[in-house]
């Protein structure tokens, strides 16, 4: 019984017009996040897989426990499309690759938790935008889902056949294996199972290195070369030529390699019309050492080729990469990881690697085979080069006008500046492997020297962007130089302005080891007289590739 002046509780009634508006707030996000990262009928069918749970706003319940639970459970589904829509959009913009591709999955199987800090440090401004649309569909779609219908409102008018047809649409896409999968709960749940048996892939590839040993051994190869002989294979990561001074660079990038081929004239050749057709360094370096042929058809590597002509081999390198590691490193005799920090994005500089080079030119083997894996300018440019030794950044020059008037932002002209800093410690290393290389050794011993990058870099060329760039022709430009202490085969006079495919530098580097082999095709090899080129066929338009 109520006793006087008091009131009954009013229970809390949703306007039909009010749920209805929330609705359509929540369903118009969602449709517009999918649509970031999907198209065409892909947008339909998560549309269809998110109606059930959106539907449900519009089902009656009955307690304010049952009304919480909904509100979040909805609210945790749309912002699971909301996520999955954002970040397909994210890596389609930045990278022009969806997130079940390879390239986003190697790079991600072959991440650590330090190098995605650092990732994220390098790339905060593109991620704070994109994180400001979802926490801008997260606030609408908190807001809305609170006002779904309560049970003691009456049943809102089509709400029934909404909801009927959802559950129906719903729970036929759900049936379908290939609906179902797009979910981003599905779909994330097997990228991530995808990426782990990725990772455990590389963890040890122990039978292949086996397997290519023995490949090599059975094609025979032959040193068509008496006496001793020492080659220096200098692979580093992430240059672009068009910041190189070798190149004609407005910047003092490279003063000492320019002293070297002043000195050294024909005996060091620069293909200047040099190209990665991988934009990122696993495929890169696979194409490289496995001849730019496919996996399947069981393709020979270079350095099982080379042990199995009697080559002494090193690897040494900057990268603490365990897939680069499995895959190429532990082929060698000798390997030396002088970095063992966590990450690509390690703070060790290349200059450390070094005296590994020197000792290893003092081996007293009758034939070496030593490739250095640089650092290069990997991001962070800044992690480069030492502290303090950035000579771009304090004044206004040709190439910092030139960038301003193209646009750029002032954080990718700072990028840049960075960027060609790397590059000046860049030269000082690379030309100390190839002085090591010139000095050390017998004086009838035959020597050669290679230097290229695995792929470019985009630092504001194209676009007002700083990073691995697969959309961009400067994600594919790269410097290739080579020299020799003797000239015993006359090169053709064109041979630096010949363009160059990385994929086919194996050919070249069989070349400098004067490895022969039933098989080999010498019409890849840049510097041979039977040397044939075909165009790439890159993801990117490019005009000429020669210049």
């Amino acid at each position: 019984m109520n006793t006087a002046g008091s009131r009954a509780p009013v229970p809390h009634r949703t306007s039909h017009r009010r749920s209805w508006l929330a609705f359509a707030a929540i369903a118009a996000t969602l449709l517009a996040t999918i649509a970031l990262g999907h198209d065409g009928r892909r947008v339909a069918q998560l549309a269809v897989l998110a109606a059930p749970a959106l539907a449900w706003m519009l089902w009656p319940v009955r307690t304010p426990v049952w009304h919480r639970i909904r509100t979040v459970a909805v609210w945790l589904c749309a912002m699971a499309f909301v996520f999955d829509g954002v970040l397909r959009a994210y890596l389609l913009d930045t990278y022009q690759a969806a997130p079940d591709s390879s390239f986003v999955q190697a790079a991600a199987a072959n991440t650590n938790s330090r190098e995605t800090g650092e990732y994220f440090a390098t790339h905060w401004r593109a991620f704070l935008i994109w994180a400001c649309t979802v926490v801008v569909a997260a606030v609408v779609v908190a807001r809305s889902v609170r006002h779904g219908v309560r049970r003691d409102a009456a049943w809102p008018r089509g709400a029934v056949a909404v909801v009927a047809l959802a559950m129906v649409l719903g729970g036929i896409a759900h049936l379908s294996k290939p609906w179902r999968r797009l979910h981003p709960v599905v779909f994330w749940a097997n990228w991530n199972q995808s990426v782990h048996q990725l990772r455990e892939a590389w963890a040890d590839q122990q039978q292949e290195r086996d397997q290519a040993l023995e490949r090599a051994r059975a094609a025979a190869p032959v040193i068509a070369h008496e006496g001793p002989a020492t080659v220096v294979l200098v692979i580093t990561d992430s240059i672009n030529r068009d910041n190189m001074g070798l190149y004609g660079y407005a910047r003092a990038t490279t003063p000492r390699l320019l002293a070297h081929k002043a000195q050294l004239q024909d005996q060091m050749v620069v293909m200047r019309n040099a190209w990665s057709v991988d934009a990122s360094t696993l495929p890169s370096l696979r194409n490289m050492f496995n001849f730019g042929q496919p996996q399947s058809e069981q393709p020979h590597h270079v350095l099982a080729l080379a042990r199995a002509a009697g080559y002494k081999v090193w690897w040494m390198s900057n990268h603490d990469d365990v897939a680069i590691e499995q895959q190429h490193a532990k082929l060698a005799d000798v390997v030396d990881i002088v970095n063992r920090v966590p990450g690509r994005a390690g703070a060790s500089l290349d200059g450390e690697l070094l005296d590994c080079v020197q000792e290893a030119l003092e081996d007293k083997a009758e034939r070496k085979l030593i490739v250095v894996h640089l650092m290069g300018a990997h991001p962070h440019y800044n992690l480069r080069f030492p502290a303090g030794e950035n000579p771009f950044d304090d004044q206004v020059d040709g190439v910092e006008e030139a960038l301003e008037k193209s646009g750029r932002s002032a954080w990718v002209r700072k990028f840049r500046q960075e960027y060609d800093s790397a590059l000046l410690y860049h030269d000082f290393v690379v030309s100390e492997t190839l002085q090591l290389t010139r000095r050390i050794g017998r004086t009838d011993e035959y020597r050669a020297w290679m230097y290229l990058s695995d792929h470019g870099q985009e630092v504001g060329h194209g676009s007002n962007y700083a990073g691995h760039s697969p959309s961009t022709a400067s994600g594919y430009r790269i410097p290739t130089v080579i020299w020799r202490n003797r000239l015993q085969d006359t090169l053709a006079a064109d041979v630096g302005d010949r363009p160059f495919r990385a994929d086919w530098a194996g050919w070249t580097i069989a070349d400098l080891l004067y490895l022969r082999w039933s098989g080999a095709a010498g019409h890849r090899n840049a510097l041979g007289p039977d040397y044939v080129w075909v165009p790439p066929t890159l993801p990117v338009k490019v005009d000429s590739f020669v210049h």
